[in-house]
């Protein structure tokens, strides 16, 4: 019985195929957002499911004001936008850039963080969430 990776055309079995759809997404998500304001109303940006069920920020609120604020040069504003995913970004990126080189080298990658890694990012973004909706 053949699963459904087998069926793929070989093209989406190479193991870059994955990091590049990514990467593609990415690049096509930032050029509509560079010329979307976020801070304004009326535009077509996702919504925060868990805010618009709770009313509360999630770890991840901000984000897309984060980056539109890091594409235009405004730190401050990014800072103050989301800090704790201003601070995770570059730990993100190293991943995926990993992930990338992997894949064009032709092997498959997938990291595996320690179960008290896993645990301590569990606890920074519950204490995040906590924090800043709390203050």
């Amino acid at each position: 019985m053949s699963s459904a990776a087998d069926r793929l055309p070989p093209v989406l079995r190479h193991p870059a195929a994955a990091p590049l759809g990514v990467l593609a997404a990415g690049f096509a998500g930032a050029l509509y957002l560079y010329g979307t304001d976020p801070h304004e109303s009326g535009h077509w940006l996702p919504r925060c499911p868990f805010r618009l069920v709770t009313g509360l920020l999630c770890p991840a609120c901000g984000g897309t004001r984060m980056v539109y604020d890091l594409m235009h040069g405004r730190f401050g504003m990014a800072w103050h936008d989301n800090r704790a995913l201003l601070l995770a970004a570059p730990f993100a990126l190293a991943l995926l850039a990993r992930w990338a080189y992997e894949g064009f080298r032709g092997r498959r990658w997938r990291p595996t963080p320690r179960p008290r890694t896993q645990a301590a990012i569990l606890l920074a973004a519950v204490a995040w969430a906590i924090l800043r909706n709390v203050t």
